[in-house]
Parts: structure tokens; sequence; C-alpha cells
């Protein structure tokens, strides 16, 4: 059954929805764990999970032999190197300002996605995401234009983004035979892999001196369940019937989320600037949706010709 275009958007929302709030469970996780550790448990968490809801309702798929690669190295930039960017980063940084250092992915997918996927984008759409970044520009600097923020979580940040733009161009080729929970499923257990030697050289004793309260039980687990499992597919889902750009700009609202989550969990400021700026991003997505992408009918070729 074709999936109504309203439907792709709300899930889209959804999806944004829990990643902004993955940056308020994040720093409640860090208050007993290191990044490392809390990337490890997350992604166990959301596999089992994932494992369990393929085991009873049968949606198993095999892998083909010519796209174990693309597991492999997807994998290696979204959720490798993705997190070791997002949550060291997150480690120095406020939730707010590392989720829109993270909204800045749009302004670079789409050089990647013509490229690949020659995905054009009109003059409506380029005006867009122009004006939510500027709406993210609002929020980040200060009046006089400085930037209040350790510069190693800035780089650590930037890290994320461009292993999440070139996660996409993979996540892009495995939607075309494959289900969003199989690439998800995969994608964290060879994430776990990736991560498994650094956890038991660097954290095992760490992990076995902390006793973690139930703030942090329940603050991991929506960690792995809602931001690493449902998200995640959600998002696999949208860059099926989107496309790499029009996905990748809703990624703009995901600071809105996390600055409105910030100030009630954890307490950071909520400014009229702050507010100035998710209205101007809000409107910038707007723009960008009102302008349709266009998929030259080489799309299909091209991608296999970089199998």
């Amino acid at each position: 059954m074709r999936m109504k275009k309203y439907t792709v958007h709300i899930i889209a929302f959804i999806s944004m929805f829990f990643w902004g709030m993955s940056y308020v469970w994040s720093k409640i996780v860090f208050q007993s764990y290191s990044p490392l550790t809390t990337i490890f448990f997350r992604l166990l968490i959301s596999f089992v999970s994932l494992l369990i809801f393929v085991a009873l309702t049968g949606k198993f798929e095999r892998i083909r032999k010519q796209d174990r690669w693309l597991f492999v190295f997807g994998a290696l930039f979204n959720p490798f190197l993705y997190f070791i960017g997002e949550n060291f980063g997150l480690k120095l940084v406020s939730a707010s300002l590392s989720s829109i250092i993270v909204a800045t992915i749009p302004l670079f997918a789409p050089f990647v996605a013509y490229y690949f996927f020659r995905e054009q984008l009109k003059t409506v759409n380029l005006l867009g995401l122009i004006l939510s970044f500027g709406g993210l520009l609002i929020i980040i600097l200060n009046k006089n234009l400085s930037l209040n923020a350790d510069p190693y979580g800035i780089l650590l940040l930037s890290l994320a983004v461009v292993s999440a733009v070139f996660y996409t161009i993979f996540l892009k080729k495995l939607t075309m035979h494959y289900k969003p929970i199989t690439i998800i499923t995969w994608q964290n257990l060879l994430g776990a892999v990736y991560f498994l030697p650094f956890f038991f050289f660097f954290e095992i004793p760490h992990v076995f001196a902390v006793i973690p309260d139930l703030r942090t039980l329940g603050a991991l687990l929506m960690l792995g369940v809602f931001a690493s499992s449902l998200a995640y597919v959600l998002f696999a889902e949208m860059v099926n019937k989107l496309g790499v750009i029009k996905s990748n700009l809703y990624t703009n609202l995901i600071p809105v989320f996390t600055v409105i989550f910030s100030f009630y969990f954890l307490s950071e400021s909520f400014t009229g600037t702050k507010v100035l700026g998710m209205f101007v991003v809000i409107v910038g997505l707007v723009l960008s949706e009102s302008g349709r992408l266009q998929i030259v009918k080489s799309a299909t070729k091209m991608i296999r010709d970089h199998e």
C-alpha cells in the first residue's frame, strides 16, 4: 500500500522529536556513564529490541552477498563515527548547541545527493534551506557574534555532521532493497561490534564501579528503543519516500525540540533570541517543503553504477 504524503511527514516529525529528546537523555546518562559506555549500551539495547520485533513479526530478510559491504561501511559512518562525534561533542557543549550543529547536515547533503543520485533543488528549496540555517545562527551566536563553546566539542560535532551526510548515501542505496527495520537492526549490531574493543579496553572497570539510578536506566532505555531504533527506522522510511535532501531538511527541527526539552529537563537557558531562531528555522523548513525536489530518471542506473 502506498504511503500517503501526510503520513510521511508525520513520521518525520516523530523521528525528529525522539532525536531532539535524545540529547537530553544522553546528558542524563552522562551523569553516570561515559559517552563510550552510553553508546555501546544504547546500540545493544536497540539491536536486541529490534531483533525481538523482527522475530515476533517474521520480518526477517536475508542480506544479499553484494550488499554486505554497504552495511559494513554504512555502519562505519553511522553509528560508529557519527556517535563518536555526537556523544563526545555533547559531553563538552550544551545539548542545545549540539543539536544546532548537527542540524547543519542539510547544508552539505545536497552536494552529496546531487553527485550520487542527481537530486535537484529548486530555488525555493535553496532559499528555505538558507533561511533555516540563518535561524540556527540566531540561536548559536551571541550579540557580538562570538561563540561561547568548547572548540573541541564543535570539532567533534562536525565529525558527526560529515558522517551523517555520507551515511545517507549508503542508506539510500540500502532502502532500494531492504526494509528500514532490517537496515537499522544490522547497522546497530555492526556499530556495537565496532565499539566493542574500545568498550572492553577503556570502560569495563568504570562500568562495574557505577550503580545507576532509575533515571539513568530509564534514559538509557529511551535512547536504545526510541532514539536508536524507532527514530532510525522512521528516518530510513523517510529517505526511501522523500529522498536524501528532503529528509535531511527535517533535521532542522531537532534543535527546536532540543532547546525546548533542555529548558524543561536540564534547566538550560530559554531566551527570546532562541524563540526567534526556532521560528525562523520552522519558516525555512516550510519554505523548503513548498518546492518539489526533482529526481532524474537515471538515478537508479547511477546507483547501480556506484555499487
